[in-house]
């Protein structure tokens, strides 16, 4: 509103406010994500973001029987790490399937039969690991979208988000070009991309 005179263009308007930093105009501009394919320890780290809000998957409403696991591509890469891995997260597997049965007949009393599963679920889900994959609806305003792809595109964040952040780039740079559109994706020695922004911290 006390915008000068001169700069007419949307993208002006936009740049300008990148430019010198009045990041909180950004929180007008709101997007949601549905986020699948990734892992619980993902999120563990994601809600940490409180500008975000956020919608995930129930591990005492859903059956996690038939769940699959995310494995950190490091150990996919290696045999021996790997059968490791899929040993460690199988065990798992069993013993919620075993725990799960068991608990349903403990709660036999229990007439209701949506909540003898919740139930049950709620305790077995005790064993399953950070690996266990889940899904995500996550909604933030394209401030906290910027601190977000900062901090988790950097080459210091967990590679699983990091992943997660340059793809939520990726999309906003074609979205929002004007609002997204300072930020670089940097190639990494490993092969991954981290991103990177000439205006940080807006």
């Amino acid at each position: 509103m006390s915008y000068g005179k001169g700069r007419r263009t949307n993208r002006e308007f936009i740049q300008h406010i990148v430019d010198v930093g009045h990041g909180s105009v950004l929180e007008h501009a709101v997007w949601s994500f549905l986020v699948t394919g990734v892992s619980r320890s993902l999120t563990h780290e994601l809600i940490r973001h409180r500008h975000f809000s956020y919608s995930q998957l129930s591990q005492r409403y859903v059956d996690e029987s038939e769940s699959d696991f995310i494995e950190p591509d490091v150990i996919a890469e290696d045999p021996q790490l790997h059968a490791i891995w899929s040993e460690a997260v199988n065990a798992t597997r069993q013993a919620y399937d075993q725990l799960v049965a068991g608990l349903e007949q403990r709660f036999t009393a229990v007439p209701e039969k949506t909540l003898r599963r919740k139930l049950a679920r709620q305790a077995a889900r005790s064993v399953l690991p950070n690996a266990t994959e889940t899904k995500i609806f996550v909604t933030g305003n394209a401030r906290a979208l910027r601190h977000f792809i900062e901090l988790r595109g950097s080459e210091h964040a967990d590679v699983e988000i990091r992943k997660v952040a340059v793809a939520i780039l990726e999309l906003m740079q074609k979205e929002a070009p004007a609002v997204f559109g300072d930020y670089e994706l940097v190639p990494l020695a490993d092969g991954s991309r981290a991103t990177c922004t000439s205006h940080p911290k807006v």
